[in-house]
């Protein structure tokens, strides 16, 4: 498990689609995902480690973001 500061903002993913019975659980500095069917969860995980990069690059944190700023970086993340 990452480390947290108190009060830091994430991106959280939730897959509802899993029939396996298999749990998934995957974690970044800037991401927390759970659940899902395998397809859905790696779908999350490519997006999730796209929008940390790009934040990387504009070097910001995730409630340092407007909200414009933050559905533009997640779009560009799930294309």
């Amino acid at each position: 498990m990452v480390p947290r500061k108190k009060g830091k903002s994430v991106l959280v993913g939730v897959g509802l689609d899993s029939k396996d019975g298999h749990v998934r659980f995957t974690e970044g500095d800037d991401f927390v995902l759970s659940g899902g069917s395998e397809e859905t969860h790696d779908r999350m995980t490519e997006t999730a480690m796209k929008f940390s990069e790009k934040l990387g690059v504009k070097g910001k944190e995730i409630h340092e973001l407007s909200r414009e700023e933050f559905i533009d970086l997640l779009s560009e993340s799930s294309a």
